[in-house]
């Protein structure tokens, strides 16, 4: 399968998504690189590059996530589907902590895709956040 997106595929993706990572939130105007399209279930999952399969994500989740489409919930032990940023509401599965600088998961979903993605222990990522936070600039309004 093609992993061609065409222009304005891209313009669609990013416009629903406004403009930020579906994991982690960042936006692209504060992440020093270009947002990717990921595909929610990996083309080599058996996804498709179809719209309702196709987020934005930074380069740091969206290299963590890889071909992952499900992880472990570290309280519960059990498998379950990674969080779909297309589909779910953020909110309903994360919140940020109390200094702003790690998403923390409140539901199996949210555990298990803070997990998978470090969300909560990437420390390039928490480094930068304290910067976007001693800016005022973070942590972002859930969507």
């Amino acid at each position: 399968m093609s992993r061609y997106i065409s222009a304005e595929l891209s313009q669609r993706i990013r416009a629903s998504a406004q403009n930020r990572c579906g994991y982690c939130l960042s936006p692209q105007r504060l992440v020093m690189a270009r947002l990717e399209i990921e595909h929610i279930i990996p083309l080599i999952k058996g996804g498709s590059n179809d719209e309702s399969n196709l987020w934005l994500a930074c380069p740091l989740c969206n290299g963590h996530k890889a071909s992952k489409v499900e992880a472990v919930d570290p309280k519960t032990g059990e498998t379950v589907p990674l969080f779909n940023p297309r589909t779910q509401s953020w909110a309903e599965h994360f919140r940020w902590s109390g200094d702003g600088t790690q998403v923390v998961g409140t539901s199996p979903t949210g555990r298990a895709t803070v997990a998978a993605l470090c969300l909560d222990s990437d420390l390039d990522a928490i480094a930068v956040r304290q910067y976007w936070v001693e800016a005022g600039w973070h942590p972002p309004e859930a969507i």
